[in-house]
């Protein structure tokens, strides 16, 4: 065998640091960057920042319960807040309506025990356990945190929770207790000719019953752990004007960065010293180009979606049509994943809401004609839809399928509708059914 040398060019790519960087930078929200470049003037000395004037910076992140389907409650640059828990105000009333030390410490012994619904919290294989109460002391303290909170606070379970709110004189207490003490799963499943045939009661009985069911909190306290108000702080805003729509990143409150002057004579020297600094004046100009990439990478996209998205501005939701990341990316002459990576972790403050970037991306349904029409504008379809149905009649998945084929011309299998249905939250038609009130 005989060796010999061969020589091959070969073209790799290879990712710098530098280009790394880039695209974690392309990917950070506004506060994020800020929080960045405060990063980079703690590890370099060149970099001098210079904080804006009369701008509110960010003290905490973005709602974390701000979802890509849903508007903000509220927008602003303020994040915290100095809200007191729900815990310490029953805490400071029932200190306020009993004098009895006793009493204060089993209320305040309940309270610490309750959870964000308001329940007690007990041992699952041992419920009424407890470090330092005996079943009756719990019963009875209670009773004594219900006059400092909402009906059914302290409950163990949801029967009881239910139990504790019924008014003594409702017409039907008892039948009500009954039901809700035996037949709960029944009522929630509307299964009500099993009820009626059950009990032997007429189904417009067992109609008012539910409907009086309906009307009690299953979560008395849904508030109660101590929490800080958040806001979310957009960073892009699109504005109606005269003239049309207009939009602009707001990043007006980022620091304005400049270079140390006190370090340039040590860039023409030529000793270990220069090479550091020639090192972090590298990294000086990177920073400063790569936020103005973004920044133009990001008024692109977002000059595309609207453009796209026109009637969205308009009509809301059911406006928005198909897009897709690739279609953006054509337009703007960039690789897919640039788009992906930039829209990622964005909120965008519209004349509709408040909302991720990403909702302008709603996937695609098939229409009959051979046109597409977005998943986001068929969720709200079928909102309408199932809103607008016959309550004593209400539609099965399937049926609801086969109406939006033959109906409205959208292609849509059983599955996708139960899909969506229960991403809106509607419950299933069999618990949908209401009772004819002329039935007896």
């Amino acid at each position: 065998m005989d060796l010999i040398i061969d020589q091959r060019q070969k073209l790799n790519l290879r990712m710098t640091s530098e280009l790394r960087q880039a695209i974690t930078l392309l990917q950070y929200s506004t506060y994020e960057l800020y929080q960045y470049i405060k990063d980079q003037e703690m590890e370099n000395p060149l970099i001098n920042l210079k904080e804006q004037e009369n701008d509110p910076l960010y003290v905490g992140k973005p709602n974390s319960q701000l979802s890509s389907n849903s508007p903000s409650r509220m927008t602003s640059d303020l994040l915290t807040s100095n809200d007191r828990g729900m815990r310490i105000k029953l805490y400071e009333q029932a200190v306020l309506l009993f004098k009895d030390s006793q009493d204060q410490k089993l209320i305040r012994y309940l309270i610490d025990n309750l959870d964000d619904n308001g329940y007690l919290n007990v041992n699952e294989h041992e419920p009424f356990l407890y470090d330092e109460y005996a079943e009756n002391d719990i019963d009875r303290g209670i009773q004594l945190l219900q006059h400092v909170g909402p009906l059914g606070i302290g409950a163990r379970s949801l029967k009881e929770c239910l139990l504790l709110q019924i008014p003594n004189d409702f017409p039907k207490v008892e039948l009500a207790e009954y039901l809700i003490q035996n037949h709960l799963d029944l009522l929630a499943n509307r299964k009500w000719d099993q009820i009626a045939t059950h009990l032997k009661m007429p189904l417009d009985t067992v109609k008012e019953i539910h409907d009086f069911i309906l009307t009690l909190n299953p979560r008395p306290c849904s508030q109660i752990s101590d929490f800080s108000i958040e806001y979310v702080n957009p960073d892009i805003i699109v504005e109606r004007k005269e003239t049309g729509l207009s939009f602009y990143l707001n990043d007006s409150y980022l620091p304005s960065i400049h270079f140390n002057n006190e370090y340039s004579s040590f860039l023409k020297n030529k000793d270990e010293m220069s090479k550091y600094i020639t090192t972090q004046y590298n990294n000086y100009q990177w920073l400063i180009s790569s936020i103005e990439q973004r920044r133009q990478t990001i008024l692109k996209i977002v000059k595309v979606i609207i453009e796209k998205q026109e009637n969205f501005f308009k009509a809301g939701f059911t406006a928005l049509n198909p897009l897709t990341l690739k279609e953006v990316s054509k337009e703007i002459g960039m690789h897919e994943s640039t788009v992906s990576r930039a829209t990622m972790n964005k909120i965008i403050q519209t004349p509709k809401g408040t909302f991720d970037l990403r909702v302008f991306f709603p996937s695609k349904l098939d229409t009959v004609d051979g046109n597409s029409i977005s998943q986001t504008k068929v969720k709200r379809l079928l909102e309408t839809f199932i809103a607008q149905e016959n309550k004593l009649k209400p539609l099965s998945d399937q049926k609801i399928a086969s109406y939006f084929k033959n109906e409205k011309g959208i292609t849509i299998s059983r599955r996708t509708i139960s899909k969506y249905r229960e991403e809106l939250k509607i419950p299933s038609s069999s618990r949908r059914k209401e009772i004819d009130n002329m039935m007896s």
